[in-house]
């Protein structure tokens, strides 16, 4: 008798045992990607006590996405505070959301707008997305990553998009070497919103939660969770004498 052992890939992390849970972040997928596109920052983050759970957005149905989101966002179980991670158009789905919704803040990397452009070709998207080798070994052997996906148009509700002020802590990651969305682009949608806490990565590409410098951008976004558990004008917590 042969016994078949099915491999399922965590959709959830939890802090170490023992651990006190510092905060939940909802992690919303962009085009193409997967659950096994974020093992690496899902292990990094729990591993710092904040729990984190996966929701793949489905871009034919935001509706479902949404009410995912809600589904965690309503969990007693989960703890505060809760933040909305989204890459891509996973990103815009935060962005759009976070003033309606009861989450705490947002994290937005490598945001997708309507102007953003559209890479056609699998080495050209590859090349788009990140110079991360463990990174392009991963999407390139998930037989599940949506390939092709960066040449994808956003849905039609977002044709002529027009990003909300945010009326909550909001930190915006993004690449200055990315080639999907430019960063001026993010940095002028955000002109005028004061709660948004802008940062560039030198060199940084598309995927920038995956990108290289992929530890200091979880240390960015530690910092950041840090600072908003002492409230929400985010006090420093390390400062210079």
């Amino acid at each position: 008798m042969t016994i078949v052992t099915q491999t399922t890939i965590p959709t959830a992390w939890d802090e170490p045992p023992g651990g006190t849970p510092r905060g939940t972040l909802i992690v919303l997928t962009g085009r193409g990607e997967t659950a096994a596109t974020y093992q690496r920052f899902g292990r990094r983050l729990s591993a710092d006590a904040y729990k984190v759970r996966l929701v793949e957005t489905d871009l034919s149905d935001l509706g479902a996405a949404r009410a995912e989101i809600e589904r965690h966002l309503a969990d007693a179980s989960l703890p505060a505070p809760k933040v909305l991670v989204g890459s891509d158009a996973g990103a815009t789905l935060a962005a759009t959301v976070i003033n309606d919704v009861t989450a705490d803040a947002a994290v937005i990397a490598g945001i997708a707008l309507p102007e953003s452009a559209t890479i056609d070709g699998w080495g050209d998207e590859v090349e788009a997305r990140s110079a991360c080798p463990v990174h392009r070994k991963v999407i390139g052997e998930d037989d599940g990553f949506g390939r092709g996906a960066l040449s994808a148009n956003l849905p039609g509700e977002w044709s002529d998009l027009s990003l909300p002020v945010p009326e909550k802590p909001v930190l915006v990651v993004h690449g200055d070497a990315d080639p999907v969305t430019p960063a001026e682009q993010v940095i002028k949608a955000y002109a005028e919103a004061p709660a948004v806490h802008r940062r560039l990565v030198a060199g940084g590409r598309h995927d920038i939660l995956n990108d290289l410098s992929h530890r200091s951008v979880a240390a960015t976004i530690v910092t950041f969770l840090e600072s908003l558990k002492l409230g929400s004008d985010l006090p420093a917590i390390v400062y210079k004498a």
